[in-house]
């Protein structure tokens, strides 16, 4: 099976996937990936994609080899290159810019075709985001999640993940910003401060250079007096790298809000979790 996107998973197996994590996160991890064979693709840049799939493949007795992605920037088609490396290894983890080349790969692979990110998405990140939350708070698919900032591979996936997982996924930037249309998981809006009062979970990612701006940040910067207009026991989730002073203020990341940086501890078991999952189905 390949992960390249959460719309082509059920919620079932969403689930499934939080199990496979939770039992991996509480067992001593044994030898599931002996004799297995990963190439993983990643820039130098990646931090925790990368040292939790590395770790994770070593930590269940498997091998990998890693390649930067420009790597498969050549004229050769994607769909002949996978054909070699099947030969080789059991499967492939990238994190390059583009999904198009990604799905082109799967669409011929015989191996599982892992996606660690692209400019579109980042499904494992947000897998292990959800999981996490759904560890703090067993009503998860109650809450409203409430992402704020302009259209990012982040934010389309969370917007994927609530579609899947029928969650309240709520959208706040400046106009023109919207990720579709309003649908009954979907909401886009433009003044944050309406949303606060129904937000348990709040959401950001790094900003593009033209949001860096003092008007932008004056109506959207999650800062800790937004926060304390939040629902009871909600969390700040910034998406890594954050950058204080900009998308979130420093105060707020010093505060009981921020979800923490244990938070990402859990790519670990869930990417393990993906690894076998996409193995054995």
């Amino acid at each position: 099976m390949h992960l390249l996107d959460l719309e082509s998973l059920s919620s079932q197996q969403i689930i499934e996937l939080f199990q496979l994590a939770s039992h991996l996160s509480s067992e001593k991890p044994a030898q599931l990936l002996k004799d297995k064979t990963f190439i993983l693709f990643f820039p130098e840049s990646s931090l925790r994609t990368r040292i939790t799939f590395e770790k994770g493949i070593q930590d269940l007795g498997g091998k990998y080899m890693i390649f930067p992605p420009e790597t498969l920037d050549k004229r050769e088609q994607s769909s002949d290159v996978i054909h070699y490396l099947e030969n080789w290894a059991n499967g492939v983890v990238a994190r390059h810019s583009s999904f198009t080349k990604l799905a082109e790969m799967s669409a011929r692979s015989s191996i599982p075709i892992i996606n660690a990110m692209t400019a579109r998405n980042h499904p494992c990140e947000i897998l292990s985001d959800l999981y996490t939350i759904s560890q703090i708070r067993e009503n998860y698919r109650e809450l409203t999640y409430t992402f704020v900032g302009p259209a990012s591979n982040i934010s389309r996936t969370w917007h994927e993940m609530a579609k899947v997982m029928n969650l309240t996924f709520k959208h706040v930037c400046s106009a023109g910003n919207a990720l579709g249309p309003d649908t009954n998981n979907y909401t886009y809006l433009t003044n944050l401060e309406d949303v606060l009062p129904e937000s348990d979970i709040i959401l950001t990612d790094s900003l593009p250079g033209e949001f860096k701006n003092a008007e932008y940040l004056n109506l959207y910067q999650i800062t800790l007096d937004r926060m304390k207009r939040t629902r009871p026991g909600a969390l700040l989730n910034p998406c890594p790298p954050f950058y204080r002073n900009e998308e979130v203020s420093a105060e707020v990341i010093d505060s009981p809000y921020f979800a923490g940086f244990q938070f990402k501890k859990n790519l670990l078991c869930m990417h393990q979790a993906v690894l076998l999952y996409c193995l054995s189905n």
